[in-house]
């Protein structure tokens, strides 16, 4: 299906691997049978999680985003440790080591592809519900702040353009699809 469309990759050279962000470029053959060149970021993936305590309230949290130079109002989320980490475990360690939540009950709300044309990055979406607290474990260079508000609040910001960040915004609307008695 649509394999009119696609490319296929005849070589690669490697631009630049860090500890996060691995630079290739592709050449591609095009279905018109023409070459063509694609720079793209390779990804391991990563997971974000939209925990809700019984009373509606959305555990959010402020963290200064360096690429935008400003604080970012965002749901908890993290890089996978490799390709081969579970997701569903890294939602977990993320949620537990940013917030201090341990949630007794995971949804998954599906993957956001979140730059199709320039990165491979993978994000797992959940919600958590069920939630206990026990202590955080930030990394060492790891600074954040955590906020409760009302999913219908958090609503309303996406709504109205305050909350930018992509994978909060869906993960707020599958929320709500799924949750609208938070929305009253």
């Amino acid at each position: 299906m649509f394999s009119e469309l696609t490319e296929k990759q005849l070589s690669r050279e490697e631009i630049f691997r860090g500890k996060v962000l691995h630079l290739v470029n592709d050449t591609v053959l095009l279905p018109n049978g023409e070459k063509a060149n694609r720079e793209i970021c390779l990804h391991v993936g990563a997971v974000c999680i939209i925990p809700i305590l019984p009373d509606g309230r959305v555990i959010m949290e402020r963290q200064f985003r360096y690429a935008h130079g400003r604080v970012f109002f965002e749901i908890p989320a993290g890089k996978l440790d490799s390709v081969y980490e579970d997701p569903l475990s890294a939602a977990k360690r993320e949620l537990r080591e940013e917030t201090g939540a341990i949630a007794g009950k995971m949804t998954y709300l599906g993957e956001l592809d979140t730059s199709p044309a320039l990165v491979s990055e993978k994000i797992h979406m959940y919600l958590a519900e069920e939630l206990t607290f026990g202590e955080r474990e930030l990394d060492e260079d790891e600074f954040l702040n955590v906020e409760y508000t009302p999913l219908k609040s958090l609503y309303n910001m996406v709504m109205s353009g305050e909350i930018r960040d992509a994978k909060t915004q869906i993960a707020v609307m599958k929320a709500a699809a799924l949750r609208p008695e938070y929305l009253k």
